[in-house]
């Protein structure tokens, strides 16, 4: 007996090429995306925000988690707590000590654990739907549906726009973003 194929793997490398593609024209994407970001994110006091340190051709968030730590918000990055588990959010500062996670990811060396109400998500690929492919783990699903169970929590997909495919398939598990900005504008629900 063999194992189905993963009819996500080939929309991967497919998002995965258009994703290196546009990440060579970064510098020009990411401040028109950073603050259709911000406009969408909103008035930033007393609000906890998950960013993500970027890691191999994702789009910078930081630039937008710098400006939103300066207008009040603390923002957080996620941790991987462990295989199957949702991730978990340390408090991070643009001056923070960062070190190596899981995957490469650097997360902050210490810090207050916080529970975000908007996260900003990275991705390999979006649909007009606002699905999200992801690396195939699950920890933002499983994250998100912890959180929605909690109360309101908003996820804003955060990607270029070439990483937008016709279709994503979807499974039970899967959870929806809110929103989705790139450098060109902003998809929401």
């Amino acid at each position: 007996m063999t194992d189905a194929p993963d009819p996500k793997a080939a929309l991967r490398r497919q998002a995965f090429d258009a994703r290196k593609a546009a990440f060579a024209l970064a510098a020009h994407a990411v401040p028109p995306a950073t603050e259709h970001l911000l406009a969408e994110i909103g008035p930033a006091a007393d609000r906890i925000v998950s960013g993500y340190m970027p890691i191999r051709t994702e789009l910078d968030p930081r630039p937008a988690m710098a400006a939103l730590h300066r207008a009040g918000a603390r923002l957080a990055v996620p941790v991987i707590a462990g295989r199957g588990l949702p991730l978990d959010f340390r408090e991070w500062r643009p001056d923070a000590a960062l070190v190596e996670g899981p995957f490469g990811a650097l997360i902050p060396e210490q810090g207050d654990w916080l529970v975000p109400d908007t996260l900003i998500v990275p991705l390999v690929a979006f649909d007009a739907r606002l699905n999200r492919l992801g690396y195939g783990g699950g920890f933002y699903d499983r994250t998100l549906a912890l959180l929605r169970g909690r109360g309101p929590v908003r996820a804003i997909g955060f990607a270029f726009a070439a990483q937008e495919l016709p279709g994503i398939p979807s499974e039970p598990t899967d959870e929806p973003l809110d929103a989705l900005v790139t450098e060109t504008g902003v998809l929401r629900r």
